[in-house]
């Protein structure tokens, strides 16, 4: 069976580690960086960094309106601290969502919680957070995963799952677990709509 080529969008941040936790996981990670560097991917990774970083290299790479298409034709989307805020509706527009930047402090503020994940199963997920953001507002769409202090850090919509935490940077990888189960699922999909296609 293939690896699946999971995208890790690498104009800043902590791309690296997340391509470290896919290629245990027996992926093949694929840093994008142009609109070229998103063709054939099963999966992408939006990373936590510097959010204003990132929207402005976004920009100058000529990536917002190809990263919008992917996540629109249901190509699993990952998006982690900075990423959540890059996916909402004042930036990429991808998610029904409006955030907050840095919402529990800087960096002197930065905490471990437990989390309680319904969706990933078994025990409580660590998380990490950093100059954290959480949601402000959400459309119905959006399923909240898990909150902190009444304040959601986990969300979902349809393929795209945003956290405000590093998950790279915990002991655990149920959450690139699931975009890696997703983008099967999706090839899978794929491949008995051109069987039947062409039958």
């Amino acid at each position: 069976m293939t690896a699946p080529t999971i995208g890790v969008l690498a104009l800043q941040g902590d791309f690296e580690a997340h391509a470290a936790v896919l290629r245990r996981l027996g992926a093949d990670p694929r840093e994008v960086r142009t609109p070229t560097d998103l063709d054939g991917l099963d999966g992408l990774v939006i990373p936590g960094g510097e959010s204003t970083t990132i929207t402005l290299g976004i920009e100058r790479e000529g990536l917002a309106e190809p990263l919008r298409a992917l996540a629109s034709a249901g190509t699993p989307v990952l998006g982690t601290c900075a990423g959540l805020i890059v996916l909402d509706r004042d930036h990429l527009g991808v998610l029904d969502v409006t955030t907050r930047r840095n919402a529990f402090g800087r960096q002197l503020a930065s905490f471990e919680a437990d989390l309680a994940i319904d969706a990933l199963g078994g025990a409580p997920l660590h998380a990490v957070f950093i100059r954290a953001p959480w949601v402000e507002d959400r459309g119905a769409e959006v399923e909240v995963l898990a909150e902190v202090d009444g304040h959601p850090v986990a969300i979902r919509q349809g393929n795209v799952v945003a956290v405000a935490f590093h998950p790279e940077l915990a002991e655990d990888d149920r959450l690139h677990e699931w975009l890696l189960d997703r983008a099967a699922a999706r090839s899978a999909s794929t491949a008995r709509a051109e069987i039947r296609r062409v039958a």
